[in-house]
């Protein structure tokens, strides 16, 4: 019973919130408010800017380390297992795999904006 009174609640809640915002009328609708904000980038021009590709690499990258310290933050509770060592052993390999690949990108100058 209790169930079927928070599912009825529930719908006619949304379903009013529905009907207001279907009903109400739009106030002060500007072109500069409806108009997406790109960053400081016109959004009115052309999609066929040229990019640099300067930012495409720093994304990269960061999406790589961020991807190999996501696969480090399970650590405390894979300390709990039965074979400490392996864990241990794994966890020491994907951190010098890390150290090693912040070594390459500096000694490659692919963290130096200005050339």
């Amino acid at each position: 019973m209790n169930l079927i009174l928070a599912l009825f609640t529930n719908m006619l809640l949304a379903s009013l919130l529905v009907l207001i915002a279907f009903w109400l009328p739009q106030l002060n609708i500007y072109a500069e408010k409806a108009s997406p904000y790109e960053c400081g980038f016109d959004p009115m021009g052309s999609a066929r800017l040229p990019f640099s590709m300067k930012f495409f690499l720093v994304a990269i990258t960061f999406l790589l380390f961020d991807l190999e310290i996501a696969l480090l933050l399970p650590l405390p509770w894979a300390s709990q297992t039965d074979n400490l060592m392996t864990m241990l052993t794994m966890a020491l390999l994907l951190i010098s795999l890390l150290a090693v690949s912040l070594a390459y990108e500096w000694t490659e100058k692919g963290l130096e904006w200005a050339e």
